[in-house]
């Protein structure tokens, strides 16, 4: 170290040692801790939209080798270390949008809610935060006119109704393929994984409340104007992304059509465990990332890291995410 290097060290060093014990009496106990988080809403614009983006909580997948079972081990583990995450606990996030058009109050997907009692808590006690990270962003559940969903899996519908089944948006339509509305409200359809008869009653209960307020989401054609459903197949049998569009700006809400940031984006032809056909939703999710990456359209995703903003850059066989900072008031 040179002279010049060691003065301002030895200096503060110096003045460090004659500081003054504080008095007795004053505080020096450590603060306790909060173990709280902030509210979870995050606000910006899309053209002359208003979007709020408001989290359910953070959704535990755990382990994430049993969800990948045809895809290696050690490549699973390689690429979650390789960018810093831990190989063993991979960790969603539940990125519920609403957007204010200013002639309506849309919100997309619901989280899980409380509707299913024991069930609602399948992956853990930190999902089910949408109502009250909604109400912390200024917004009111009877203020909703439209819930239009993605997909009808319980990280996605099961919110429409209280544990009672009583609507939680008293004043809203809701919107859906008819592909997800009559696979998921059908018994026939209990059989394979286990989750499915959870998955089966909980859509039934959730979406039969709302019976008299079914609009039905068609391939291509606006579900109200400035918002376009595409089908994306394969996760279930009427997954749907959704195209918002205000003046020359574009934003894709893609629900989810791709689960983790690193995996799916980097393999995008690898299979997911709760995809209702693995090899559909592949080939869904590398058309549409195709088009993202392309056409540089910028991206919602429900289940990246937090706000899930960002977009899509073709980067060798896959593909790679660059997320928005979160200042950015205009994407």
């Amino acid at each position: 170290m040179s002279s010049m290097s060691r003065r301002p060290l030895l200096g503060t060093t110096a003045a460090a040692a004659t500081l003054p014990l504080l008095p007795p009496g004053l505080a020096q106990a450590a603060a306790p801790f909060r173990n709280t988080l902030p509210a979870g809403w995050h606000r910006f614009k899309i053209g002359e939209y208003e979007a709020t983006i408001v989290s359910d909580g953070a959704l535990p997948l755990g382990d994430p080798v049993p969800a990948f079972p045809a895809s290696p081990k050690a490549e699973i583990e390689a690429l979650l270390t390789s960018n810093f995450l831990v190989p063993n606990a991979a960790t969603l996030e539940q990125n519920a949008l609403i957007l204010n058009t200013g002639r309506q109050l849309i919100l997309f997907d619901t989280g899980m809610g409380e509707s299913m009692g024991a069930a609602s808590r399948m992956f853990g006690p930190t999902t089910g935060k949408l109502l009250e990270n909604m109400r912390a962003a200024g917004i009111q559940p009877e203020q909703i006119d439209m819930v239009v969903l993605t997909h009808a899996h319980c990280d996605h519908c099961w919110a429409l109704v209280d544990a009672n089944g009583n609507r939680n948006f008293p004043n809203a339509q809701v919107a859906v393929t008819e592909a997800d509305l009559k696979f998921w409200t059908d018994d026939g359809n209990k059989r394979g994984p286990e989750f499915m008869t959870a998955f089966i009653d909980g859509a039934k209960k959730n979406l039969s409340a709302y019976k008299d307020r079914m609009v039905m989401v068609r391939d291509e054609q606006p579900v109200v104007p400035g918002v376009v459903g595409i089908f994306t197949p394969g996760h279930t049998v009427g997954h749907s992304c959704y195209a918002i569009t205000s003046g020359n700006t574009t934003v894709m809400n893609t629900g989810d059509l791709a689960h983790h940031h690193i995996l799916l984006m980097r393999q995008p032809l690898w299979e997911f465990s709760y995809d209702t056909d693995p090899k559909q939703s592949a080939q869904s999710r590398s058309r549409m990332l195709d088009r993202l990456a392309r056409d540089r359209i910028a991206v919602l995703s429900y289940h990246f890291p937090w706000p899930g903003l960002g977009h899509v850059a073709r980067e060798g066989s896959g593909y790679g995410w660059y997320p928005t900072p979160m200042n950015l008031s205009t994407l």
